[in-house]
């Protein structure tokens, strides 16, 4: 059995679709467990004096879609009043102890590969803005959306070494956890990632987050990268919501999924000491 807690503040206007993204990035952590989820505990923070009750019955309403659609059961909650709404998910699921994936198995030799495009941070800061094209706002959404389920399941079909998804320190941080857990060299092709819509010209006008700050300095002096444009490292920087799974497996399992339109290879694992390289 394994359990995992989320839940953050809105990062959509909808409430329908803030429930369901909450939903499905609470969801996540299991199946980058290599788990399937079983159950699920609504966690919300109301701020009744400020929102109507037919906004808390769609962003409910959004995430018990969301657990329906993974095949998990919403079984209860805990709400209490707050000056900021805040919502998401205690998940519970089961996996095979003896299969279960952590982000301290990735081995040299590992190819490693996303799942899905970055710069989710970024396109909802421009939304904010009102500098993003409704294009990117779109994609964005739609990718937020996207259960890491099938990405999972067609993995675990093959040989999986190590794995993470790609949350609240960006595909940067997570990778260091990795390569830390892992005692091995992580090195990513910048040029090779998958990127939202419009995700880069955002970050080239300057459009950041703050969190981005501070992943660069979580990460330290275990980073190299040297020659990456400044644009591309933000997005590589920024925190995901409802992020893919970065998964770390031998070369063929990585031709395969890639074949299969899984996730994009944008990187390699090499002996240590640990650290993450990015090339441009």
């Amino acid at each position: 059995m394994v359990q995992t807690v989320d839940f953050f503040t809105p990062i959509v206007d909808d409430p329908y679709t803030f429930g369901a993204i909450a939903a499905t990035n609470s969801l996540s952590d299991v199946y980058a467990m290599g788990g399937e989820p079983l159950t699920a505990l609504n966690i919300l923070c109301w701020p009744h004096k400020l929102l109507p009750p037919e906004a808390l019955a769609e962003l409910l309403r959004g995430g018990a879609d969301k657990v329906r659609e993974a095949g998990a059961m919403l079984v209860g909650g805990h709400s209490v009043r707050d000056k900021e709404l805040k919502f998401g998910l205690s998940v519970t699921g089961i996996v095979d102890e003896d299969k279960i994936w952590t982000n301290a198995g990735a081995r040299p030799g590992d190819r490693l590969v996303l799942t899905k495009a970055l710069g989710t941070g970024i396109i909802a800061t421009a939304v904010k803005r009102e500098i993003c094209p409704e294009e990117a706002e779109d994609a964005a959404e739609a990718s937020m959306l996207l259960l890491n389920r099938d990405a999972k399941r067609a993995a675990a079909l093959g040989v999986v070494h190590g794995c993470t998804d790609i949350t609240g320190f960006g595909l940067l941080g997570h990778a260091w956890e990795l390569a830390r857990a892992s005692k091995a060299h992580v090195r990513l092709s910048a040029g090779a990632l998958p990127l939202l819509p419009s995700a880069l010209a955002l970050a080239e006008r300057g459009v950041r987050t703050g969190g981005a700050a501070s992943n660069r300095a979580y990460v330290g002096e275990a980073l190299r990268a040297e020659g990456v444009p400044p644009a591309l490292l933000d997005i590589t920087l920024d925190p995901q919501t409802s992020g893919g799974l970065l998964l770390s497996v031998p070369p063929a399992e990585a031709a395969r999924l890639v074949a299969s339109g899984v996730g994009q290879l944008i990187g390699e694992v090499l002996e240590g000491p640990a650290q993450v390289e990015l090339l441009p």
